[in-house]
């Protein structure tokens, strides 16, 4: 098991944030972790990584307790920069790592070449902007050849090109066999990226897999949605009913020319078909609505 999250719950103080998180992943996988600001995904990535404690529950990763100082042999954690020291260069950051990991200083050159920073690698940090330092970041994270990578917002300060680079890379060791977590509000990147979504809601995880999310989803306008509504539930299709008469279904629950032929049996006109995908902003904007 690469990753074992059995009920997890933190509290802060009175406030229960994170309520019974499971979270089972077998094999090598890209899983997004998503949800608004304040909902847990820092805390969530913090406690799997030992950084803070929690209050019920057990965690495992790449088969070893949470606990485990091995265990970051072949795990690592990508944080927002504030890990970072102003006055060391990219390379002093690289070769820390290095010589805590025994991982030879031969490495640093390599991996600074593959994220695209080699030429600003012997500068000190603090005259870095947010996507050099973004750089550093991922390959601080990726330079033991961790089997495991937990990714808090690595898209944050990217300019489109670094974007792109960045999720070359990732793909690139989801090839070479790392299952990668991350966080991110970038949905568009989650779309291009992601075997599946845990949406982080209310403390608790709902999961989506990415084919669910872009499979088509279609909202037909009816004459009469009371007699739709009574005809698909004879039929046990999930789908949901709009005020306007719209019926909105996916191709998982009924195709279209399933429920075309039904309308046609039983006489009811159709007036409109809007088609389109799901996919993780509009499931999203579903999930969310109204939170900031």
């Amino acid at each position: 098991m690469i990753i074992q999250v059995n009920n997890l719950k933190k509290r802060y103080k009175k406030e229960l944030v994170l309520k019974g998180i499971n979270i089972e992943v077998e094999k090598p996988s890209i899983i997004a972790l998503v949800g608004p600001n304040g909902s847990g995904k820092t805390t969530l990535l913090n406690c799997m990584t030992n950084l803070l404690s929690f209050q019920e529950g057990t965690i495992q990763l790449v088969g070893k307790n949470y606990t485990d100082p091995k265990l970051f042999k072949e795990v690592s954690y990508l944080q927002d920069n504030r890990v970072l020291y102003g006055n060391l260069t990219g390379y002093d950051h690289l070769k820390f790592i290095c010589s805590v990991q025994d991982i030879p200083y031969e490495k640093i050159n390599q991996v600074a070449e593959r994220v695209g920073m080699s030429s600003y690698l012997k500068k000190r940090v603090r005259n870095y902007s947010l996507g050099m330092k973004q750089h550093l970041l991922l390959a601080m994270s990726i330079i033991n050849d961790p089997k495991l990578l937990l990714l808090d917002e690595p898209l944050t300060g990217l300019d489109p090109t670094s974007a792109i680079t960045v999720r070359h890379i990732l793909l690139e060791l989801f090839e070479e066999g790392t299952t990668i977590l991350l966080s991110s509000h970038n949905l568009d990147e989650i779309d291009r990226l992601t075997n599946s979504i845990y949406f982080l809601k209310d403390g608790e995880i709902l999961k989506e897999s990415l084919s669910n999310l872009n499979s088509r989803h279609y909202t037909v306008t009816v004459t009469d949605s009371d007699k739709v509504q009574n005809i698909l539930k004879e039929h046990n299709y999930d789908f949901t009913i709009a005020n306007n008469n719209q019926v909105s279904f996916s191709e998982q629950s009924i195709d279209l020319p399933t429920f075309i032929n039904l309308m046609n049996q039983n006489d009811i006109a159709i007036q409109d078909i809007d088609k389109q995908k799901l996919g993780a902003e509009k499931r999203y904007q579903e999930l969310f609505e109204g939170v900031k």
